[in-house]
């Protein structure tokens, strides 16, 4: 089997590089992104690999068919960036729907430990052996109410780290998950109670038509003054001009972000040397109470070798008995 693997990453690499040669799997990488200018790389594949900002619309799909490509691989949860739908019929479309929660669940953690006890801060400070602690000052996570928006594998994961530190849960999810609500310290709300009561929130939920701009000027408006907002998820959950507004009106405390909007032509690579043209998002990483990392909540050993083994049997249960368990059909 040939493999045209788009926006290929030196880490990605080595795990996919092992497990694809023990299944006899060729690999060829490339560093761009697919899109309508870039599918005829695809040329001679039996299939591609992609991740969450290549672009697998239907024009894409179209010409993938056209080449004989039979299969469409996911190498990330989410598949909002596929037209399912049209895909169909054509296409068999995989995922990888978890390779580690804790890597995402204990990334949005650390995000969170960062912004309130001022971490970011105080490594540039004593680096300029500056030890004042004026403008230092956080808060206890013990007894603070998070609201958890999605309760899937990540989110219960995050949740029982919450937990640890003496926190107590709102949850919501459109299917709740059972035995998880103990009418105590987490307890399954309505969207209205969680925006309403919670010191925190942070967002484990995929993108959908009912979530996209979940957090949005109306949410934050109804959130209790200084809340703490948390995305590890999917950028656009979050209307960034909103967050923007309400950070400005000290409505959000704090905003601790790994996905953006309009990520997918700025996430993954290093345009530290060009101006930034995204001004909301050039303003957002300029206030001083939000932290930006650049879609790494996933980016650990565990995580990269699961994905690459996780892909590595989705394409060869295909090639063998004609299904997968992951396999990625359009609803109804």
């Amino acid at each position: 089997m040939k493999l045209a693997f788009f926006d290929a990453k030196p880490y990605d690499k080595p795990a996919f590089d092992r497990y694809a040669a023990d299944a006899g799997i060729k690999i060829k990488y490339y560093e761009t992104k697919l899109n309508e200018d870039t599918v005829e790389l695809a040329t001679g594949a039996d299939a591609v690999c992609v991740f969450v900002n290549d672009t697998v619309n239907r024009e894409v799909i179209d010409r993938l068919y056209e080449l004989g490509v039979k299969t469409v691989a996911l190498r990330c949860a989410g598949f909002n960036n596929v037209d399912i739908k049209h895909a169909a019929g054509k296409i068999r479309v995989v995922r990888v729907p978890a390779y580690s929660p804790y890597a995402v669940a204990e990334h949005a953690i650390a995000l969170l430990l960062t912004s309130i006890r001022r971490i970011h801060k105080a490594y540039i400070r004593t680096r300029d052996f500056n030890f004042s602690l004026n403008g230092m000052t956080g808060f206890d996570l013990h007894g603070k109410t998070v609201g958890v928006i999605g309760t899937g594998r990540i989110g219960r994961v995050f949740i029982d780290i919450c937990l640890g530190f003496g926190m107590k849960v709102l949850a919501y999810d459109k299917f709740p998950a059972e035995g998880l609500d103990n009418g105590d310290t987490v307890r399954y709300v309505s969207t209205e109670e969680l925006f309403a009561k919670s010191d925190i929130i942070s967002l484990h939920c995929p993108l959908t038509e009912e979530t996209y701009h979940i957090i949005n000027e109306q949410s934050l408006s109804a959130c209790k003054r200084g809340v703490v907002l948390i995305n590890t998820s999917r950028g656009a959950l979050v209307d960034a001009e909103a967050l923007l507004s309400a950070i400005k009106a000290r409505q959000v405390g704090a905003a601790c972000l790994d996905v953006y909007e309009e990520e997918s032509d700025l996430f993954f690579e290093d345009n530290s040397g060009h101006i930034l043209e995204d001004d909301t998002l050039a303003r957002l990483i300029s206030m001083p109470n939000v932290i930006v990392s650049s879609h790494q909540a996933f980016l650990t050993e565990e995580a990269l070798s699961n994905i690459a083994e996780t892909t590595v049997e989705n394409l060869l249960a295909l090639e063998s008995s004609g299904s997968s368990e992951n396999e990625v059909l359009p609803k109804g």
